[in-house]
């Protein structure tokens, strides 16, 4: 019997594609009527990788918590519709995807998406069957920042955190992976990187081109 081995674990929005311009634009159809009108920049700090949950409690606090479901629902449907077709990888992507693949190292998407968001954004870009596991916040005790979600991806290919490395584009989402003992690149897609970096991030990357992200992972996954 083998121990635990490595792991590549992807947050999926802002990590794989950047989709938060879309995001921004379905928050603002649903949410702009009651008051709340979000910028990428405002989106960013109080938006991006927080459950729906928190911000429908956050948002909606004057809705009975079944209304701030139905209203979340509704912006995640306004979302799943903008963004039908629309879908492109990070630059690099695919080409680490396919060395992962042919490394035999499994891959995990973890998110605090929907788990209706999550399969369309995957199948989509054309890579859901890439993924051993798809592990969501919400359907979790503890989405993230807590590090139930990590964990959930690690134990579900037998990965070692210190063995593994995960991609995030929140802070939320760093805790989340930190937390659970994983190093973890910032993706700059929506944050900069003293945001990235001050959440925990070992180091930060605009895409999956960066020479320096590639070093790691190759020093990481040793293939």
């Amino acid at each position: 019997m083998t121990g635990p081995g490595r792991a590549l674990l992807f947050d999926i929005d802002g990590t794989l594609a950047d989709t938060d311009a879309l995001h921004v634009e379905a928050f603002n159809q649903i949410f702009a009527p009651r008051g709340h009108a979000f910028d990428r920049a405002r989106a960013a700090k109080e938006l991006t990788g927080f459950s729906n949950a928190s911000i429908g409690a956050r948002f909606l606090a004057d809705e009975p918590p079944e209304r701030q479901a139905a209203i979340m629902s509704e912006k995640e449907e306004a979302f799943r519709k903008l963004a039908s077709g629309k879908i492109r990888p990070l630059a690099g992507l695919m080409t680490l995807l396919d060395r992962a693949d042919h490394a035999g190292i499994p891959m995990v998407a973890v998110t605090n998406a929907p788990r209706l968001n999550a399969e369309m954004m995957l199948s989509g870009l054309g890579i859901m069957h890439r993924f051993k596991a798809v592990v969501i916040g919400d359907e979790l005790a503890h989405g993230k920042p807590h590090p139930m979600a990590y964990r959930e991806g690690l134990r579900a290919v037998n990965a070692a955190p210190n063995l593994s490395l995960a991609f995030e584009d929140s802070r939320s989402g760093i805790q989340s992976a930190t937390a659970a003992g994983i190093a973890t690149i910032g993706m700059r897609t929506s944050l900069g990187h003293d945001d990235l970096f001050g959440a925990g991030a070992v180091m930060t990357a605009g895409n999956f081109e960066d020479a320096e992200l590639l070093r790691l992972v190759d020093a990481t996954m040793k293939w």
